[in-house]
């Protein structure tokens, strides 16, 4: 069926729904491929995680008429999203079976009023999940409903960061449920972790624990993840890996998983993305040729750049202006947003305590630039004020947390 439908003389799939087959990366390849899909089920159950899918469904012993109809106001369906909006992801291999190319003037409409931001930048450890942390830490303490993704399909490191003793691999779970259709937001919130942030709760979706788990965050789970978390959360902040490249598109097998989807997938549906890079002779180049790998892979997206580690030791005098100069000159059109200080002694603190900087150092320059960020309010947090909430215990020598 999959191969029939890519060959173009398809236009939609009739399905006797299979609980273990029908899936959401199969419904987004079929569409991708301009194919409508419909279901035939007699099960409650089964139409439920349908609807959740998005799938037309009609009972099996459905009159052929009927099932005549069903099946044009799929096409019709799948025609007015086309027209609408995109059709496929970037993260997605087949994406060029399509018949209509993106265009920068097109958008993809939020599925939710949450805010979505993505802590993106490339290899050499620049400080994205830095950056990432503690942006969700400053959103958080302002009393709004904040989740932490972390996306990074090949050094997830949130956990660590926030001292959590957590194996469970959050992401993982949701996008498993979200690609079978059941996830809803009583389960997301089940699965998160619960971290106290100033009396505040901030949600934290974990990593995969082990590099090789990639493969359970799908592209197209990963966006019903977002899809329901924007319903849920003010704020959505997502901790991306480095890789752009598609690592299977000169494979025949368009079925099969891509690594560097998730992080395609995020920078394609957030609102804002961080492009972040180290202030040095290493760091800057690699971020000029990763916009421009970005601008290429994800057209729609304009990032803000963020230049971390920013010190007169890796730079010369007058850091950022030696930086903003060099920049002009030889950087891509895309100007540089902010400058985050180099604190080594303050990141390392929180880092040894499993807290945030906004915890550990509230004075810290580098804590009130990533605050500037989000234009959140910087105060210089009382000692002692941070207390751990009901389902978790914080162990003050060395600021790790135990979910209960």
């Amino acid at each position: 069926m999959i191969a029939a439908c890519q060959t173009g003389i398809a236009r939609a799939a009739i399905i006797a729904f299979d609980a273990e087959e029908l899936t959401a990366s199969l419904v987004e390849r079929l569409r991708t491929a301009d194919v409508a899909v419909v279901a035939l089920t007699d099960d409650d159950d089964a139409r439920e995680r349908l609807r959740a899918l998005g799938v037309r469904h009609l009972a099996s012993s459905a009159p052929s008429v009927v099932l005549a109809d069903e099946v044009a106001a799929a096409v019709a369906d799948l025609e007015s999203q086309r027209t609408g909006s995109l059709i496929g992801s970037f993260a997605d291999t087949s994406r060029a079976l399509a018949p209509q190319a993106p265009s920068r003037s097109e958008e993809v409409e939020p599925d939710g009023n949450g805010i979505v931001f993505a802590a993106w930048g490339p290899t050499g450890a620049p400080g994205r999940t830095t950056v990432a942390v503690n942006v969700a830490a400053e959103l958080a303490a302002t009393g709004s409903r904040v989740l932490l993704i972390d996306a990074d399909t090949y050094g997830a490191s949130v956990a660590a960061f926030l001292g959590l003793l957590d194996e469970s691999a959050g992401i993982a779970q949701a996008c498993r449920l979200a690609d079978q259709g059941v996830l809803n937001a009583a389960a997301l919130e089940r699965i998160c972790t619960k971290v106290a942030l100033d009396g505040h709760a901030l949600f934290v979706l974990t990593g995969v624990t082990r590099a090789d788990r990639w493969a359970e965050v799908r592209p197209s789970a990963l966006g019903l993840v977002l899809a329901l978390a924007r319903s849920m959360f003010n704020f959505i902040v997502i901790d991306c890996a480095f890789g752009l490249e598609a690592d299977e598109e000169l494979s025949f097998d368009t079925l099969a998983p891509r690594r560097n989807g998730a992080t395609l997938r995020c920078l394609e549906l957030a609102d804002e993305v961080y492009a972040i890079g180290s202030a040095d002779s290493v760091g800057v180049p690699r971020l000029v040729r990763a916009l421009t790998e970005l601008d290429e892979v994800v057209p729609t997206l304009t990032p803000r750049v963020v230049f971390n580690k920013v010190r007169a030791a890796s730079v010369g005098r007058s850091p950022e202006r030696q930086l903003r100069e060099a920049w002009e000159r030889f950087g891509p059109s895309v100007p540089i947003s902010t400058f985050l200080p180099a604190d080594f002694e303050a990141a390392d603190d929180a880092l040894l305590k499993g807290s945030t900087l906004r915890e550990a150092a509230a004075a810290s320059p580098l804590r009130q630039a990533i605050a500037s960020l989000v234009d959140a309010p910087i105060e210089q947090r009382r000692r002692g004020s941070t207390r751990p909430t009901s389902n978790e215990m914080k162990f003050s020598s060395n600021g790790v947390r135990l979910p209960q």
